[in-house]
C-alpha cells in the first residue's frame, strides 16, 4: 500500500464497474440521497463558474439536492439555485473563459469582508480553443491568465473548497463544424498547463486547490454516448456530481459506506483500555512463557550419579497452567483483534464497493457445490438430522451467505428470497437443537446455559470493544440469543415437561403442547404490536444491547422477519422426537424413513413444495411484500430440504465433509466476515491486493477462514476456564463477568459524555 489521501484517488482515478458504477481507486463512494445531500450543506453557498460543461455538473449538483429541478436556466447567463428549508444556496456563473472578467469575479471573494463561498467549482478552456480557432497564441494567454488567478484561488481556499476542474475529451467525429477546431490533442495541451501552474503554486502554500481531473476518465469511457461530441451524458456528470459530494460531505456525514476522504476515527476510551488489556496480555505470556522453558531446562530429567535412577522433573501447578492458557487466548486474540482493526477501522488497506453480477454470484455458487459432493463420506449414525447432517447444512448455507455478501447479491430480489430462507434454517436448527436437547437430557442448569451464552456471545462482545460497535449491530447474535432464552424459558418453567416425565404419562405431552401454544400466541401478539415489543426492549439495561441509532426498531424488524420459524423448529423436533420413540420410523443405514409407499409421496410432495416455495420466490416484485409472507410460508422449504435429505435412505447415510467443517465454525465465519473479508462494516470489500481482484479475495478469504477457525479454538479454550462446571466457582465468575460488564457500561457513558 502506497498511503496517500484518499480524497485525492477519489478526484484522480479510478474505473468503472460495469457501465454506470463508478469505483474510486482504493476506496468507497456513497450514494448521497437528497434529505442527506441536504443535511451536508445545511447553510452553504456554492458556486460553479465556467462554461457549459460546468453548467451541467452544476444542474447534476442541484438535482441531487432538488430532483425536481429542470433544466430551464439561460444558456448563456448566470443561473441561481436555493433551497430555502435548508438554507441551501448554487449558483452557476458564467464565465466561458479565463480572463480579466473571471479574475474580477474570483478576486470580489478575497476582498474585505465579503461573504465567501463555501465550495467554488471553476473550469474553461473550450471556448478559448473555439474562438481563437485553436492558436497557440490563445495557448499561451491562457496559461498567463490561469497564473495570475491560480493566488487568488489559493486565498480562498484557505477558508473554502476549491476545485478546479480539468476538461473532458471530445469525441471528434461528432463535433459540429464550429467545434472541429476544439480536438483531444488541444485540450490535453490545456489541462497540462492548468496542472502545471496550479501545482507550482501550490507549492509554498499551505493551502491547496483540488483538481478535479476524475472527470476526465469518466468522459474516455462515455464521451462517444455523448449527443453533440462535446457534452457528457446525464449518467457521466450524475457521476461527477456524486464524486464532488463525497468529497465534501465524507468528513461532515460519516456515511458507513463512504470510505473516502472519511478520517481515521479516533481511538475511543474502551478501545485504548482493550488495547492495554491486549498488550498486557502478550506481555504475560511472554514472561510465563520463558519462566516455564528455563524451569523445564533446570528441572530436565537427568542421570543421578550415585543411584543411576532418572530424575523426574517438577510438575507444574493446574492453577499456572490455567493462567498460561489463559494469557495464551488473549494473546492470540489481542493479535487478532489488531488484524480486525487494521482492516476496517484505520486507513491503511484499501476498501471498495460491491458490484452485482449474476456470474459473481452463481459461479461461485457451483463450484462450491462441486467441492462439497466431491469430498462426501459416510455418516457415523444414520439418524434424521444428525450431528453430521447439521454441520453440513450450516457449512453449505454459510458459504452461500458468504458469497451472497461479497457479490452483492442483495439487490436481486429472487437471490435475496433464498437467502432469507437459509437465515431461517439457522434459527429453525436453533429450535430443534436447544428443544431436543432440553427434552431428552432434562438439563436446565446454569452450567448449560452460561456455556451456550458464553459460545455464543462472546466473540460479539470482544468486537463492540474493539470495534466500536452496538451489540445490535450484530444482529444474528442477539436473535439467536434471546431465541435461546426463550426456549429455555418455555421448557423450564413450572411444569418441567421433558421425555423421562412424559414417557410415564401421555398427558404431559398435551402439557407441553400448550405452553407450545402459549409460546406462538406470544409471538403472535408481539409481532403484532410493535408498541409493546418496543417498551420490553427500551427498558434498562435490554436497551443498551437492543438499540441501534438510538432506537429499537431494527430489533423489532429482524425478530419479526423469522418470528414463527424458532417455533416450528421446536415442534419439528417435539413431533420427530415422538415418532421414533414409538418406532414409527425406520434410521437405520439404507432404509428409507418409511414405508415405500409412503416415502415415495412424501419424497414427491417435499420436491414439488421446495421448487412451488422457488417460484414464488422467484417472481417476488416487491421485497416489503414478500418479506411480510416469508415469516409463515419460509418453513415449507426448510421442511421440504429436510425430507428430500432424510426420507431417502442412501442419502441420509452420507454427508459432505468439506461443507461439515464450514459448519462447525459457521458462527464465527458470519461474524467475521462483517470486518476482515467484507469492509465499512458489511457495506464493502476488502482489498490486500490492488489491480488483482480474483488473487485478492483467495488471499483475504484465506486468512479469514484462518481468523475464524482459530477465534473458534479460542472461544472453546476459553469456554472451559470461564465457565466451569463447579457451581460455587461458576458464581464467581458470574460475579466478575457482572463486575465486568457494569465497568464498561461505566466506561461507555463516560465516552457518550466525552463525545457530546
Amino acid at each position: 500500500f502506497k498511503g496517500g489521501d484518499t480524497c485525492e484517488y477519489l478526484l484522480s482515478s479510478g474505473r468503472f464497474l460495469g457501465e454506470k458504477v463508478w469505483q474510486p481507486h482504493s476506496c468507497m463512494m456513497h450514494k448521497y440521497k437528497n434529505s442527506e445531500a441536504k443535511n451536508c450543506l445545511i447553510d452553504k453557498h456554492v458556486v460553479f463558474i465556467g462554461d457549459s460543461r460546468i453548467r451541467q455538473l452544476f444542474y447534476s449538483f442541484i438535482k441531487l439536492i432538488n430532483p425536481q429541478v429542470k433544466e430551464e436556466g439561460i444558456k448563456h447567463g448566470n443561473i441561481p439555485f436555493e433551497d430555502k428549508s435548508a438554507s441551501i444556496k448554487v449558483d452557476f456563473l458564467w464565465y466561458p473563459e479565463v480572463n480579466g472578467s473571471m479574475r474580477q469575479r474570483i478576486k470580489s471573494w478575497t476582498e474585505g469582508s465579503v461573504a465567501k463561498p463555501h465550495i467554488i467549482v471553476v473550469g474553461a478552456a473550450t471556448w478559448s480553443i473555439k474562438i481563437n480557432n485553436g492558436s497557440n497564441e490563445a495557448l499561451a494567454q491562457y496559461k498567463i491568465n490561469i497564473t495570475s488567478i491560480a493566488p487568488l484561488l489559493e486565498k480562498l481556499a484557505i477558508s473554502s473548497d476549491v476545485y478546479w476542474v480539468l476538461q473532458d475529451p471530445v469525441y471528434e467525429d461528432m463535433l459540429s463544424e464550429s467545434r472541429k477546431m476544439i480536438t483531444n490533442e488541444k485540450i490535453d495541451a490545456y489541462n497540462e498547463a492548468a496542472v502545471r501552474i496550479l501545482n507550482s503554486s501550490s507549492r509554498n502554500s499551505k493551502a491547496k486547490v483540488k483538481v478535479f481531473s476524475v472527470s476526465k476518465l469518466i468522459a474516455q469511457e462515455t464521451i462517444m454516448k455523448s449527443a453533440d461530441g462535446l457534452h457528457l451524458p446525464e449518467s457521466s456528470r450524475d457521476t461527477n456530481a456524486m464524486i464532488l459530494m463525497n468529497v465534501y460531505c465524507n468528513k461532515i456525514m460519516k456515511p458507513i459506506d463512504g470510505s473516502c476522504c472519511q478520517p481515521q476515527p479516533p481511538l475511543t476510551l474502551i478501545q485504548k483500555i482493550a488495547f492495554c488489556f491486549f498488550t498486557l496480555s502478550i506481555i504475560g505470556y511472554l514472561i510465563i512463557s520463558l519462566i516455564h522453558r528455563n524451569n523445564y531446562r533446570k528441572n530436565k530429567s537427568c542421570t543421578d550419579l550415585e543411584s543411576g535412577e532418572e530424575k523426574k522433573p517438577a510438575i507444574s501447578t493446574p492453577n499456572v497452567s490455567t493462567l498460561e492458557m489463559l494469557l495464551q487466548c488473549f494473546c492470540k486474540l489481542g493479535l487478532i483483534m489488531t488484524y480486525f482493526y487494521l482492516c476496517d477501522r484505520a486507513n491503511l488497506f484499501m476498501k471498495e464497493n460491491k458490484f452485482y453480477t449474476h456470474s459473481s454470484f452463481f459461479v461461485p455458487i457451483v463450484y462450491i457445490l462441486v467441492l462439497g459432493v466431491f469430498y462426501t463420506e459416510n455418516t457415523k449414525e444414520t439418524k434424521v438430522l444428525n450431528r453430521e447432517q447439521t454441520d453440513e447444512w450450516k457449512g453449505w448455507m454459510q458459504l452461500v451467505i458468504l458469497i451472497y455478501h461479497i457479490s452483492g447479491a442483495s439487490t436481486f430480489l429472487p437471490v435475496y428470497m433464498h437467502i432469507r430462507v437459509l437465515v431461517a434454517a439457522y434459527l429453525f436448527q436453533t429450535g430443534y437443537g436447544h428443544f431436543s436437547y432440553f427434552w431428552i437430557k432434562g438439563d436446565f442448569g446454569v452450567y448449560r446455559v452460561c456455556q451456550v451464552l458464553f459460545r455464543l456471545n462472546f466473540l460479539v462482545v470482544v468486537l463492540c470493544i474493539v470495534m466500536d460497535r452496538p451489540y445490535q449491530f450484530y444482529y444474528f447474535v442477539p436473535l439467536v440469543t434471546v431465541w435461546f432464552m426463550i426456549i429455555y424459558a418455555t421448557l423450564a418453567v413450572w411444569p418441567q415437561i421433558v421425555q423421562k416425565k412424559a414417557n410415564g404419562n401421555c398427558l404431559w405431552h398435551f402439557g407441553l403442547l400448550l405452553k407450545l401454544i402459549c409460546l406462538l400466541t406470544c409471538i403472535y401478539f408481539l409481532s403484532y404490536s410493535q408498541g409493546a415489543f418496543e417498551k420490553i426492549f427500551s427498558f434498562w439495561p435490554l436497551s443498551k444491547c437492543f438499540e441501534l441509532n438510538g432506537n429499537v426498531y431494527e430489533w423489532w424488524f429482524r425478530w419479526k422477519l423469522d418470528r414463527y420459524v424458532v417455533f416450528h423448529g421446536m415442534l419439528f423436533a417435539f413431533i420427530y422426537l415422538a415418532l421414533q420413540k414409538r418406532q414409527m420410523i425406520s434410521e437405520g443405514k439404507g432404509d428409507p424413513l418409511f414405508s415405500n409407499r409412503v416415502s415415495n409421496v412424501l419424497l414427491f410432495v417435499s420436491i414439488v413444495s421446495f421448487l412451488t416455495y422457488s417460484i414464488w420466490a422467484s417472481s417476488c416484485k416487491n421485497k416489503t411484500e414478500c418479506n411480510e409472507l416469508h415469516p409463515s410460508v419460509s418453513v415449507v422449504q426448510i421442511l421440504a430440504f429436510i425430507l428430500i435429505r432424510n426420507v431417502p435412505g442412501y442419502v441420509r447415510s452420507v454427508y459432505s465433509s468439506f461443507f461439515a467443517w464450514f459448519g462447525k465454525i459457521s458462527l464465527e465465519l458470519f461474524i467475521c466476515q462483517y470486518h476482515i473479508w467484507l469492509a465499512a462494516d458489511t457495506k464493502g470489500i476488502l482489498v490486500l491486493v490492488p489491480g488483482y481482484p480474483m488473487f485478492n479475495v483467495l488471499v483475504s478469504t484465506f486468512i479469514f477462514v484462518c481468523v475464524a477457525h482459530e477465534i473458534s479454538q479460542i472461544t472453546n479454550d476459553l469456554a472451559q476456564i470461564v465457565v466451569p462446571k463447579d457451581n460455587s466457582t461458576l458464581l464467581k465468575r458470574l460475579l466478575c463477568i457482572a463486575g465486568f460488564f457494569s465497568g464498561l457500561h461505566f466506561f461507555s457513558a463516560m465516552q457518550d459524555q466525552s463525545r457530546h
